[in-house]
């Protein structure tokens, strides 16, 4: 089996990830209910008259998949997969608002147009003239998941050399109020959240694209290998160990193997708990947590990836992501795991490439 290496990584995130030095800027966020992304000026990126008719995830994901092209020297990738699991809600609410006030009568379709899953991966196609492999996955959290390992498996078949694969999500209003009124969103009652040791359930909901180039050859500008991917939809407390180590046998690897461990506590004290089950799993591993930093979306998981490419790569840990005080000389393979309420969990094993 072919080798998968990931060659370049771009995020756009609510910290200043698009900004070379955010590794020294990372701030903790646990006392808002939504966290906003911080967006770069578009205008150095898109036309101002497509900007308009854009919606903020594909925004965001233009600027994100253009910066990860150029950062891995492709200027035609050979298949283009995005992962989303709200795709661009902000068009629906538009279309739906839409069909209320105009009483279901004399409507244009251009938000309806716009506002299909598709709409990320189809204008960065139409931006690049890229007539590949053009494919969206909407499986809930584990969308990019699905999408790195259908890259994956491209690549191994020999069917692809370089593929643009990301993640975005954007919120709308209307979808935050719904979320506040079904508390997957903490009450400001319950705010600032404590992400590792929390009590009451909810999340702080953030947002964001993250885009990677996952090519067949190791490259001067490469971050890590993907070494394997696993995703289920439903997991009982008692079997998360085995999950865990049956995926690691299967690579070859034992837990004592795993440098680092990035979890994704996200302050629901109900389905935290698979994360803390599967700690002391790790006793010689670093333990880190990133959603105080990104918040809790579905998509977040590429914001993972993203910090561990990052850290495999510079072979330094943020000291604000740190779970336990266990440093490594050298960090070879990192694990990382994510569900999103307690469902879809899956398993990403990175290693140095």
């Amino acid at each position: 089996m072919n080798a998968v290496y990931i060659n370049s990584a771009s995020c756009i995130s609510v910290q200043d990830t698009l900004n070379e030095n955010f590794f020294q800027h990372l701030q903790p966020e646990n006392s808002t209910q939504i966290i906003k992304a911080i967006e770069p000026n578009y205008k150095e990126f898109i036309p101002p008259a497509m900007i308009r008719r854009m919606s903020k995830t594909v925004k965001m994901s233009s600027v994100a998949s253009h910066n990860a092209l150029q950062e891995a020297g492709v200027k035609q990738p050979d298949a283009i997969i995005v992962g989303t699991g709200m795709g661009c809600s902000q068009d629906s609410e538009k279309f739906l608002k839409n069909v209320i006030d105009n009483h279901e009568e004399f409507l244009t379709p251009t938000f309806f147009i716009q506002s299909t899953h598709n709409t990320v991966a189809g204008q960065i196609a139409l931006g690049l003239q890229c007539h590949a492999y053009n494919f969206t996955y909407v499986n809930t959290s584990s969308s990019l998941e699905f999408s790195l390992l259908d890259a994956q498996l491209q690549i191994t078949d020999g069917e692809a050399e370089n593929i643009l694969v990301g993640s975005t999500d954007e919120q709308t209003d209307r979808t935050m109020e719904l979320y506040c009124l079904n508390n997957t969103i903490k009450k400001e009652a319950d705010l600032p959240a404590d992400h590792l040791h929390s009590t009451t359930n909810g999340v702080i909901w953030g947002e964001g694209a993250s885009f990677f180039v996952v090519g067949k050859d190791k490259t001067k500008s490469t971050y890590a290998r993907l070494k394997d991917i696993q995703v289920i939809n439903k997991l009982e407390l008692n079997e998360t160990q085995d999950f865990i180590t049956a995926f690691l046998t299967k690579n070859k690897l034992s837990t004592h193997n795993i440098d680092a461990v990035i979890l994704g506590f996200s302050g629901e004290a109900a389905s935290d708990v698979y994360y803390t089950n599967v700690m002391n799993l790790f006793p010689d591993s670093s333990l880190l947590y990133y959603k105080h930093l990104s918040g809790e979306f579905n998509t977040a998981s590429g914001f993972s990836i993203f910090m561990a490419c990052h850290i495999l790569k510079s072979q330094q840990v943020p000291e604000v992501m740190m779970i336990n005080r266990t440093e490594k000389k050298e960090i070879k393979n990192i694990l990382l795991y994510n569900h999103l309420s307690g469902s879809d969990h899956s398993l990403v094993l990175l290693e140095r490439a």
